[in-house]
């Protein structure tokens, strides 16, 4: 019994030498090169990077910063991602027990009654005298299984980086929505002003339309002067409910972000009174890798189609397990637990090689090759996007600079235009046409004056989340 015992201890310590010195049976792709410049196109070359900041230090406007408080402490997307994290991180914790041996307590009670005429029947007869037998057994088995070719430590680095992958995804899921609530509200405070353009507007047109309208009475002008005002104040007017609409379903959209009913959203401050920053440091086009969550989920991606070739190939390979089984064993319930004599015990190691199964595990594993290499090439796609979306950025703050100078000057100059047709209408040195045509176009230069604003503060946004922010 003592030697039945030394030699089983040697093979488990065999075995688990073998274990340890396991070999790989597939060899890990690297992320590729991505070849990033020093710099972003027409950009100098930077260290520091706006997206480095965390989103409370980058957004100045209180109401803003509790708008988007708000929409991470109640928005449906993020908590779905941070369940998704949460069964992840379960799955992970399954896995890393891939290696611990599988142990089993079982409890079992058996009688039978073999035929008369049968061997077992007449042997019971004669040496038992009875006709059945019983037995009273219970037992633990345990169970192991060799990580020769490194197959649970596939499914464990499986397991990792689908769960750091859930982590990314919660951070791209925040910084859409950190994005989305700061243009949503931009785009209200630009509705807003809108708004009031075009209710000075009806006000302008309206005392435009009574000066015409005496002049009409005096018999100064005819009735196509009346008309054509009254269209030109009407079309004024037609814009307040448009916008009054545009709010409207804004703030209902930011209060679904939000994870609440809609309804009104305070906010104190005009578009006029928020500054755009003028420099915004870029950083090295390099820290995209590190810090835009889609790169990162891209990149784990790729860690685990690698790790999931490795699974799928050791699955070829023999996989070698060892079970044991002890406790004890009596066909007398009064015997049972009568030790040492009902004590039994027995270890068991087995090899197994897969020879055919219809070739479903190497096509499983090339199917993972061809996974793995789908995930390189979105790799290299995520990379440019980011790169792409970062010099898109770049562009429209520049270009939008420039636009926004030329359109002040121009709404300036319609303004004292406007003015002017005015003061030359009531001394009689302007027509009615005149003035009307003015006034439609500083009404028009006035709303595009708005809206060049509001996409200038969206491309700094754009900037901001393209450069990784908005996650911490």
């Amino acid at each position: 019994m003592n030697k039945s015992y030394k030699s089983s201890a040697a093979i488990i310590v065999l075995l688990a030498v073998i274990c340890i010195t396991s070999c790989k049976v597939s060899k890990d792709v690297k992320v590729p090169d991505t070849a990033l410049p020093k710099a972003y196109r027409d950009t100098p070359a930077d260290t520091v990077s706006i997206g480095a900041l965390p989103w409370k230090s980058f957004f100045e406007d209180a109401e803003l910063k509790n708008l988007i408080t708000d929409a991470l402490d109640h928005n449906y997307d993020l908590q779905v991602a941070l369940k998704n994290i949460e069964a992840a991180e379960l799955t992970l914790k399954q896995a890393r027990l891939g290696d611990v041996p599988t142990l089993a307590l079982q409890a079992t009670v058996n009688t039978s009654r073999p035929s008369d005429n049968s061997l077992n029947g007449l042997s019971l007869n004669q040496y038992l005298t009875t006709k059945h037998i019983e037995d009273y057994t219970i037992s633990a088995s345990l169970s192991w299984e060799a990580d020769i070719w490194g197959k649970i430590r596939s499914q464990k680095a499986v397991a990792l980086a689908s769960f750091l992958g859930t982590q990314e995804a919660r951070k791209a899921v925040q910084t859409r929505i950190v994005s989305d609530v700061s243009k949503g509200y931009y785009n209200l405070l630009m509705l807003d002003t809108q708004l009031g353009i075009a209710k000075h507007n009806v006000l302008l047109n309206d005392s435009t339309l009574n000066i015409i309208q005496l002049q009409y009475a005096s018999g100064q002008v005819t009735s196509l002067a009346v008309q054509q005002a009254l269209a030109q104040k009407l079309t004024a007017a037609g814009l307040v409910p448009q916008f009054e609409q545009q709010i409207a379903i804004q703030e209902n959209a930011i209060g679904i972000l939000s994870g609440r009913l809609p309804g009104p959203v305070a906010r104190d401050i005009s578009l006029a009174s928020i500054a755009v920053p003028e420099q915004l440091s870029t950083g090295m086009p390099a820290t995209l890798l590190s810090r835009r969550p889609d790169v990162r989920q891209a990149e784990l991606e790729l860690y685990r189609a690698n790790a999931n070739v490795g699974y799928t190939k050791a699955n070829m390979y023999p996989s070698l397990t060892i079970t044991a089984q002890g406790g004890l064993d009596a066909f007398k319930a009064s015997n049972w637990f009568n030790i040492p004599a009902s004590l039994f015990g027995a270890v068991a190691g087995g090899i197994v090689q897969p020879l055919f199964a219809q070739k479903k595990l190497s096509t499983l594993y090339r199917i993972a090759k061809v996974n793995r290499d789908q995930t390189v090439i979105q790799f290299r796609q995520s990379v440019l996007v980011a790169y792409g979306e970062v010099s898109d950025a770049l562009v429209k703050l520049d270009k939008l600079n420039q636009q926004q100078t030329l359109a002040a000057q121009r709404t300036t100059i319609l303004q004292i235009a406007t003015h002017n047709s005015q003061l030359l209408f009531k001394n009689g040195l302007a027509t009615y046409l005149e003035v009307i045509t003015a006034q439609g176009n500083v009404l028009q230069s006035e709303l595009e004056l708005a809206t060049i604003k509001k996409d200038r503060l969206d491309a700094t946004v754009d900037l901001y989340r393209s450069l990784g922010g908005g996650w911490n």
